[in-house]
């Protein structure tokens, strides 16, 4: 497994050696002990699949407290999925890593627990799938405007489709402190 680092510490984009011949192909999505040896060593308590329309953009979310760790990919179609760092006290704080995630390029995405998290389906439709460190908890849920003027996060749609409550998410400077995660070395 090949993996290469983002601006974001911690966030790491993961690619599985590919096996293929005239029959298709095979790759381990999810292997314990090769994350466990480049330093990843999560718990996954619950899976998800999503599926977009191309323009469709979820996020920027989040969970405080009872953040989650991500590990994502894409299994039909292209997003372009997005990273930020919201940990209080980081040096990377409001600083965001993108990568484009494929059927194709069968790259996976790393997000651990602290970033915030959102894509945008760039394909006809988009089937994505993550796994999660934590269950989903309501009452930690949490959104940032992926526009915020602060990230100047460099999407590659402008009129996206979002949800309501994408929509109504709030800039990352209105957010109270204490519903942020707070950087730990």
């Amino acid at each position: 497994m090949k993996l290469t680092e983002t601006g974001l510490p911690g966030c790491v984009v993961l690619e599985p050696q590919v096996f293929a011949d005239d029959r298709g192909s095979f790759f381990e999505s999810f292997n314990l002990d090769r994350l466990s040896a480049l330093g990843i060593k999560p718990t996954f308590v619950q899976g998800n699949v999503s599926t977009s329309r191309r323009g469709v953009l979820r996020g920027l979310h989040y969970q405080w407290p009872n953040p989650q760790g991500k590990y994502v990919s894409v299994i039909e179609g292209e997003v372009w999925d997005v990273a930020v760092d919201i940990r209080r006290g980081s040096p990377t704080f409001g600083k965001w890593a993108a990568v484009t995630l494929s059927a194709e390029n069968r790259r996976h995405f790393w997000i651990p627990e602290g970033f915030a998290h959102g894509f945008v389906a760039l394909s006809e439709r988009a089937v994505f799938t993550y796994l999660c460190t934590a269950t989903y908890d309501a009452s930690a849920d949490a959104s940032i405007r992926w526009d915020d003027p602060s990230l100047a996060i460099d999407w590659p749609v402008t009129e996206p489709l979002l949800s309501p409550k994408d929509a109504a998410a709030s800039l990352l400077d209105r957010i109270e402190p204490q519903r942020l995660p707070r950087f730990t070395t």
